[in-house]
């Protein structure tokens, strides 16, 4: 985070942190309530536009005359995109400054939304898809690594509950609002109608958002790049395609192959970063895990937003496929359990910095279990209102692991850290949300057909594979049960000296 000119009164101008100075009583600065409102509003319409795209590929598809594998590249390329752009981050916020990060990130997402909107052809779509996610994939990471750095400790629990609502009311709504676009104008207004709030937002930071903290003139490695590139693009795009793959979908390229490829390339990022991180210009300082309140709660996250991913792409399956509900329907069954995620957020985030995260911690990994055990008895006979009681139950258990996960392993990092921590952070919770979507979709198309082969019809034999994924899925999440009573406050909690300027 970066700061070129500074009132000579300011903690910072002192160059003493400010997250470090600021007392708990005086609360956070008005300035800093605003730069963190403006990233709030960013970060919320950015998610929100990443999940809108599910519902419409259909009518794509007859718009552009269409396959179904060649439509999936506006998600497939979006995320591929974030995979590349958010190692990066790590660098990025600590080399430029936060009013030129900010600005460039809405200037690309801006620009995006408006190609998309105006989009003649697939391709120019496809590509307006990759440059809304060049500006999308900074936005969290800037939010995460502004909150660290100059909200006071015992503040930041809630701060970070705000995000949350971000993290989880945006995905929710997204298939809702745009499954109502759909039903009433054409595929151009999920995108026209998120521009205006776009435009406010980058004419609001241009104009707002001042400077926060120091830069560094960290060195750009180019090799590093191209590895983080092929890694963590080869292993998200891998890992999708075995979900493709195994519900029925050609892939071009041979899931395993490009899982394969993509863990080379990350074994030899990683050598790579040991490498340079002894001094101090590694892309991504993996020194971060030497943490271990930083590693175990990464190691829950990861775990916890597998389990989020794999429910979120079956429980759409299994609520139009079995139970036979439409889209608009599906969004609607969903949308509580978001919204209860989202809103509990700042409680959580007051209920850690009183107590800490172990007593939101322990039985919110209990009440993820829970929910995956509850979602391995529905059949074709459950009724829909059960089925939003599971997933409200599951979206509190994981507000009460999200922020104080989020605010204890990255508190734990010496503040020079925590650009690289958010970094990691997020780039983890893409693979991992790849991840769990591969393996649920994996586990649900084994179970399907072998209950097709014992003679079930296909609705049972969808549902017997449904139950198959959850079945595990519940399995997965007593890692995380079984961590959670290794997660422990930090004890210095972001108050470690910073590292000898440069």
């Amino acid at each position: 985070m970066s700061v070129d000119q500074r009132p000579a009164d300011t903690p910072e101008a002192a160059g003493t942190p400010a997250a470090v100075e600021t007392p708990a009583s005086e609360g956070v600065p008005a300035q800093i309530k605003l730069v963190l409102g403006v990233l709030l509003v960013a970060a919320f319409v950015m998610i929100l536009n990443e999940t809108i795209m599910g519902v419409a590929l259909p009518e794509l598809m007859e718009q552009f005359s269409l396959t179904a594998a060649t439509v999936q590249w506006l998600t497939t390329g979006f995320m591929l995109t974030m995979a590349m752009v958010i190692p990066m981050t790590g660098l990025i916020l600590q080399r430029f400054t936060t009013r030129t990060v900010f600005i460039a990130a809405m200037t690309l997402f801006t620009a995006g939304t408006i190609l998309a909107a105006s989009a003649p052809v697939f391709g120019v779509l496809v590509a307006a898809r990759v440059i809304q996610a060049s500006g999308t994939a900074v936005m969290l990471p800037l939010l995460m690594t502004t909150v660290m750095t100059f909200v006071p400790a015992d503040r930041r629990g809630r701060t970070i509950g705000l995000i949350t609502i971000v993290i989880a009311v945006a995905p929710a709504v997204g298939p809702t609002f745009s499954g109502f676009v759909l039903a009433q104008l054409s595929w151009h207004w999920m995108f026209l109608s998120v521009l205006p709030i776009a435009v406010l937002g980058l004419v609001l930071g241009a104009l707002k958002i001042q400077n926060l903290g120091e830069t560094r003139p960290v060195k750009f490695d180019l090799l590093s790049a191209l590895l983080s590139a092929v890694a963590f693009g080869g292993l998200i795009y891998g890992l999708s395609s075995i979900g493709e793959a195994a519900a029925g979908a050609h892939t071009p390229v041979p899931p395993y192959a490009t899982i394969a490829a993509g863990a080379v390339a990350l074994a030899l990022f990683t050598i790579r970063q040991l490498r340079l991180q002894r001094t101090d210009s590694a892309l991504l300082d993996l020194r971060v895990f030497r943490s271990r309140s930083f590693t175990v709660g990464v190691v829950m996250l990861l775990v916890s937003m597998a389990a989020l991913f794999g429910s979120l792409i079956l429980l759409p399956m299994y609520l139009q496929n079995v139970l036979d509900l439409t889209t608009f329907q599906t969004g609607l069954v969903v949308l509580p359990g978001g919204l209860a995620m989202g809103l509990t957020g700042p409680v959580v985030g007051r209920l850690y910095d009183r107590f800490g995260p172990r007593p939101l911690v322990i039985p919110g990994s209990f009440g993820v279990f829970g929910a995956l055990a509850l979602l391995t008895m529905l059949d074709q006979a459950s009724p829909v209102w059960f089925v939003v009681v599971i997933h409200v139950l599951m979206s509190l258990s994981l507000s009460m692991l999200m922020t104080p996960l989020m605010t204890s392993s990255l508190g734990s990092l010496k503040m020079e850290l925590y650009s690289h921590g958010s970094a990691v952070l997020t780039t983890l919770q893409q693979v991992a949300g790849a991840a769990g979507t591969a393996v649920f979709i994996t586990l649900m198309t084994t179970g399907t057909t072998a209950s097709l082969e014992a003679g079930a019809n296909p609705v049972t034999a969808q549902a017997d594979g449904i139950h198959t994924a959850f079945l595990w899925g519940a399995g997965m999440a007593v890692i995380a049960v079984a961590a959670a009573f290794l997660v422990r406050r930090p004890a210095v909690d972001g108050q470690e000296p910073a590292l000898a300027a440069h």
